[in-house]
């Protein structure tokens, strides 16, 4: 079953195409990549996915539901995921994740913060109001926010951002082992490769607001030849190296 599903995916600001015309699909329970350069249109695509944004053209899925009309029977099972957006500064990291399990409806509030507190390291942070924590310690707070109601979809912009090698290693590990035991479907927009290549089963690749390239990772490498995906990666970028035949 594809749990994301979109068609013909397209968003025009004024004479701006940011998203052109994509087409993707994400089976249930696996992480799928969505790599490209800053403004390939990732961001945007998400922001559709989630139903925050209306396609000029196209349609979204999720969970079976068109996001369209349907939008709010999907929501509750789905989760994103961002260190550049922020909670609100004046409430702690408890209050902010209290109010977020009022808005899922998840029952146990203080059991679910706890549990995430353990898994995430953040009894230390518990108390401490959101605008005082350092980038790093945002981008912890911004993934148990992501992972409060359980969700079934979860939608990760650099999840790992302005973490060190250790944590965003147990970061990684802790998404592998949610993924297996819950059966979630993860897209992960990233430009950490090495992170890309661990996680990922597909990987989508951007460029100007379209899907230029998609298979496995390993695929992509021996398509391009090269060692890693950053290296393919800059391929696309600039232009070196041929497209995959068939899209």
């Amino acid at each position: 079953m594809d749990v994301i599903a979109a068609d013909s995916l397209t968003k025009r600001y004024g004479a701006t195409l940011a998203v052109d015309g994509i087409s993707f699909s994400v089976p249930q329970g696996e992480t799928v990549g969505l790599l490209g350069g800053n403004g390939a249109g990732k961001t945007t695509t998400i922001a559709m996915l989630l139903g925050l944004l209306i396609p000029t053209s196209g349609s979204v899925h999720m969970l079976g539901h068109d996001m369209a009309k349907d939008r709010f029977a999907a929501l509750a099972r789905m989760n994103f995921s961002s260190p550049y957006v922020s909670l609100p500064h004046r409430l702690t990291v408890e209050q902010n994740l209290r109010v977020y399990c009022h808005l899922y409806n998840v029952p146990h509030a203080t059991r679910r913060i706890g549990e995430l507190a353990d898994e995430l390291d953040l009894h230390g942070l518990l108390k401490r109001m959101a605008g005082e924590l350092s980038a790093g310690q945002k981008t912890r707070v911004a993934l148990a926010k992501s992972l409060i109601n359980k969700p079934d979809v979860l939608l990760l912009d650099e999840p790992t951002a302005s973490l060190d090698p250790d944590t965003g290693d147990l970061v990684r590990t802790w998404l592998e082992r949610y993924r297996a035991a819950s059966g979630c479907t993860i897209l992960l927009a990233s430009h950490n490769m090495p992170e890309v290549e661990r996680l990922c089963s597909t990987v989508l690749m951007m460029k100007q607001g379209r899907i230029v390239d998609r298979g496995t990772p390993a695929d992509l490498l021996a398509r391009y030849g090269r060692e890693n995906l950053e290296e393919v990666f800059l391929d696309i970028a600039r232009n070196r190296g041929a497209v995959a035949e068939a899209l």
